[in-house]
């Protein structure tokens, strides 16, 4: 009986970075996943709505990029607080980026930084075409077993607070799709993909510190904050 011709080379190993419910994943040798390749040549706006292509927050250096519900989510508020007392120092000795993303009108952007007491980068995907393209969920998961430890708030106090707020904005506006989760990735330079998380719900943050590990960025002692507000 013939032998059977030699097996030829092994396809590349796939290349997937995944916390949470899903991974982008490329074979060894190939740019960028499809949907981060997309992604990139879509639109993001700034606090002046001049517009630019989602891929060059990353081009140049590593970025960590924070993808966030709507503007009036009590849960956002409060990591995005926890985000704005990252010190600039800490990201320059790295060399990272920190943006973070909301879905509203960039109108939104600067009351929303002076709110959070946010300093760093801010852009807004007001049709969410790059929350879609990156697999982020409509919708939400259990709550019942999670608790973000950047959360302050209950269930209860903080969505009271997030109606009052609604109430007080023209036209009952929530700054976003409420139905919207967002997530956090570490990208760049250029193609590379460090870090995915992709939230379940508007309590399945990725720990801040945990992100600044993986981005090589000092952590920041979140510890001394008030305890959670019960209503």
């Amino acid at each position: 009986m013939a032998e059977p011709p030699p097996a030829g080379p092994p396809p590349p190993p796939a290349v997937t970075r995944q916390i949470g419910s899903r991974s982008l994943s490329r074979p060894t040798g190939e740019d960028s996943p499809p949907e981060l390749r997309d992604a990139a040549q879509r639109l993001v706006v700034d606090v002046l709505g001049k517009e630019i292509p989602f891929g060059v927050l990353y081009r140049e250096r590593k970025a960590i990029v924070v993808f966030v519900r709507h503007f009036l989510c009590y849960t956002c508020k409060e990591y995005v607080e926890d985000l704005g007392k990252i010190p600039k120092k800490f990201l320059q000795d790295a060399d990272v980026r920190l943006v973070v993303i909301g879905q509203s009108s960039h109108h939104h952007i600067k009351p929303f930084c002076n709110l959070t007491g946010y300093p760093h980068e801010m852009y807004v995907d007001p049709e969410k075409e790059i929350y879609r393209m990156l697999g982020m969920k409509r919708g939400e998961a259990s709550i019942a077993s999670v608790q973000s430890p950047h959360v302050k708030s209950s269930l209860l106090s903080g969505s009271i607070k997030s109606m009052l707020r609604a109430m007080a904005s023209p036209a009952f506006d929530f700054q976003g799709d409420p139905a919207q989760q967002g997530g956090t990735l570490i990208l760049g330079p250029d193609n590379e993909i460090h870090f995915v998380h992709l939230d379940k719900n508007r309590l399945d943050h990725a720990p801040i510190n945990t992100v600044l590990q993986c981005a090589g960025v000092q952590t920041v002692d979140f510890t001394h904050r008030s305890q959670i507000i019960e209503v």
